[in-house]
């Protein structure tokens, strides 16, 4: 039995070194060569500050900035540790509540705009964490934001269009607007 212990344990400390120190160094060392903002967290720096990461949405309720998609990790708004679904299908009384309040709260916020709400402003993605929304969610959302930031629509929707990121390698995915990096853009504009 003791000539059983001593290989094991010796094959144990081995695979414990190669699996938990020596692969997860090499793989993080490649990881920052060939890709170090990536590896980084995608940080979004700002005066030599981080303010947030290209990868996580932030939640943001003043007017004057441009809202993401709602976020379902509650009870505080995009919590990376508490990402889920809300798991609410479309009979869910919870989930027709939710989306009527979330309408209700856009329609206060700028009751001038008419326009059908896009569904991207309404609906929590799976994760509870996107950093974009549509185009067509942040074009709804440039009247109220030209309005209080003193900026002309054109403006806007200029700098909307500038942010808007294309499908991947030309075909994956739709395209989108990431929130945070189109409200610093809004900021560096210098209105409120």
């Amino acid at each position: 039995m003791k000539t059983l212990f001593r290989p094991a344990i010796t094959l144990f400390a081995l695979l414990s070194a190669v699996t938990g120190i020596v692969y997860p160094a090499a793989v993080t060392g490649i990881a920052k060569m060939l890709f170090p903002a990536q590896a980084e967290g995608s940080l979004i720096v700002e005066n030599g500050k981080p303010v947030g990461s290209r990868l996580i949405g932030q939640n943001f309720t003043d007017p004057k900035y441009f809202w993401g998609r709602p976020s379902a990790t509650g009870p505080m708004p995009y919590n990376a540790s508490a990402s889920n679904g809300s798991n609410q299908g479309p009979l869910n009384p919870a989930l027709k509540d939710a989306v009527k309040a979330r309408i209700d709260a856009l329609k206060a916020s700028d009751p001038t705009q008419t326009a059908p709400i896009p569904v991207d402003l309404v609906t929590a993605s799976g994760s509870g964490l996107d950093p974009q929304i549509s185009p067509a969610a942040a074009r709804w959302q440039a009247p109220r934001i030209a309005r209080i930031r003193g900026l002309s629509e054109a403006a806007v929707s200029k700098l909307i269009e500038a942010h808007t990121e294309g499908r991947q390698f030309g075909l994956l995915g739709e395209p989108r607007v990431n929130v945070l990096t189109l409200n610093l853009a809004l900021d560096r504009l210098g209105k409120p």
